[in-house]
């Protein structure tokens, strides 16, 4: 070890003080009895993804106050994070995907009605990017922090009506109806939409920031479904068809979740260009 590397750490911050590793490398709590050996791969796998969760809301929001300021390029800096940590959180499937159907047979039941169907983090993201629905908020009725989160979430505009606000003051058409929409609701495709993106797609005079937040924002999507399409995979191959813990119909329910979308108007646009 080099001399100069300090070792006394009784007054001075250390690595372990400055992340908080006595709580995170304690808060893994097993309730099968006797406990499962893989039981821990399960709570640490969920847990992480909280983690990526919270840090993908945390830029969300950013972005979504920096393209309020006009300011695109710092927002389009968050969304290229954002992108990363979606495929972070997509290939961590593949660690949850060693758990064998017996493996978790045998310590499923500890889980109780808990599900990651409850997950915030996860409901607070689908509300910034625009699938909002107000009676999920029922969930979480038992943690005033979450549902607060959610209630300012569902009340605010999504980072989409930031973008389409910013680009109404970029001078593009964007219907004034869409501009004072009511945020609360859930986005649903607007045909009247397409030709302003069709415009930003076929016009070289098109600033390339404007461009290029449109590309970010599909593969955002894109992201969130390669998500939702592993998760759907890799609980079929655990539990197949069973009912989920939380109640949900499992696969079923899983399968239908594909088809949400957050831009719609982002792919349609795709079948007008170039006509």
């Amino acid at each position: 070890m080099e001399k100069t590397i300090r070792t006394d750490f009784h007054d001075a911050m250390s690595y372990g003080r400055y992340l908080d590793l006595d709580r995170i490398l304690g808060a893994q709590h097993p309730q099968s009895t006797p406990e499962h050996h893989d039981e821990l791969l399960f709570i640490i796998q969920h847990q992480t993804s909280e983690l990526w969760l919270k840090l993908i809301l945390h830029e969300l929001r950013e972005a979504r106050r920096l393209i309020d300021a006009d300011d695109l390029g710092k927002a389009l800096k968050g969304l290229a994070r954002v992108k990363a940590t979606q495929r972070t959180l997509t290939e961590q499937w593949s660690v949850l995907g060693t758990l064998t159907p017996r493996e978790y047979a045998e310590f499923r039941d500890s889980l109780g009605s808990s599900s990651g169907f409850q997950s915030f983090q996860y409901r607070a993201v689908e509300f910034i990017l625009g699938n909002k629905n107000a009676r999920l908020l029922e969930l979480f009725t038992s943690e005033p922090g979450a549902h607060e989160l959610l209630s300012t979430l569902l009340g605010e505009p999504t980072l989409y009506d930031a973008f389409l606000r910013a680009l109404a003051r970029a001078g593009y058409a964007v219907p004034a109806d869409i501009l004072d929409r009511d945020v609360t609701q859930p986005w649903v495709l607007r045909e009247d939409l397409v030709p302003v993106f069709r415009r930003i797609y076929e016009s070289p005079d098109t600033p390339w920031a404007l461009y290029q937040a449109c590309e970010d924002l599909v593969d955002v999507e894109d992201n969130f479904q390669f998500w939702r399409f592993r998760h759907l995979r890799t609980v079929q191959r655990t539990i197949g068809f069973k009912t989920g813990t939380g109640g949900s119909s499992g696969v079923g329910f899983l399968q239908r979740a594909l088809d949400l979308t957050f831009f719609p108007e982002l792919y349609a646009v795709r079948t007008e260009i170039g006509r």
